[in-house]
C-alpha cells in the first residue's frame, strides 16, 4: 500500500492535488480514472468538445489534451527520481504546450485515448516501483520531490480537472 506523501516531499502548491488522491490503493484510484472519463467525455459531439465556459478559457479537448501532457512530463519525472536520479528537473509552461498542441484539429475521441494510453504507460511504471524506489528524492523546478509524491500529483491533478470538467463543461 502506498502512503500519501508528507509535507516537504512535494512543492507547497501541489498540496490541494495530493490531498485530493486518496491514500492506499492508488493503482486502483488510476486505474478507475480514465473509465470515468471515457464514459461521461469520449462520446460528446465535436461541438460541445470545443465548448469553452469562459473566453480564454480551454476547451473540453484541450483540457483533456492538457491532462495527457502533463502527466507524461509528470511520468518521466517520477521515472527520472525512481531510477535514483537526483540530476534537477526543469518546471514546464502548461499554457505554452497547450498553445502548440494542436487539440483542435484532433478528434475528442482521439485526446479521450490518448489520455488512456499515457496512463496505461503510467500505470504499468506505478505497478513495478518498490518501497526504495518510491522514497527516493530528487528535485523538481526548484523543489523536493519524491516519487510518491508525484504519483500522487497525477492522480490529484487529473482529479482537479476531471472535476472542473464536470462543474463548468456543458454536455447534454
Amino acid at each position: 500500500m502506498l502512503i500519501r506523501p508528507q509535507t516537504g516531499e512535494y512543492a507547497p502548491h501541489f498540496e490541494p492535488y495530493i490531498q485530493m488522491a486518496p491514500e492506499g490503493e492508488l493503482a486502483q484510484f488510476l486505474e478507475e480514472q480514465p473509465k470515468r472519463l471515457r464514459e461521461k467525455w469520449a462520446g460528446i459531439r465535436e461541438e460541445q468538445a470545443n465548448y469553452r465556459y469562459a473566453e480564454g478559457k480551454w476547451s473540453v479537448k484541450e483540457v483533456i489534451g492538457h491532462l495527457a501532457d502533463t502527466e507524461r512530463v509528470m511520468q518521466y519525472r517520477m521515472l527520472r527520481i525512481a531510477r535514483g536520479d537526483t540530476t534537477p528537473l526543469p518546471g514546464f509552461d502548461e499554457e505554452l504546450f497547450a498553445r502548440h498542441a494542436g487539440f483542435d484539429r484532433q478528434s475528442i475521441e482521439e485526446i479521450v485515448k490518448g489520455f488512456e494510453i499515457v496512463r496505461e504507460s503510467t500505470l504499468a511504471l506505478v505497478r513495478q516501483l518498490d518501497d526504495e524506489a518510491w522514497a527516493h528524492m530528487g528535485n523538481v523546478a526548484d523543489y523536493p520531490a519524491t516519487a510518491r509524491a508525484i504519483a500522487y500529483n497525477i492522480a490529484g491533478h487529473a482529479e482537479h480537472h476531471m472535476r472542473i470538467l464536470n462543474d463548468r463543461y456543458v454536455h447534454a
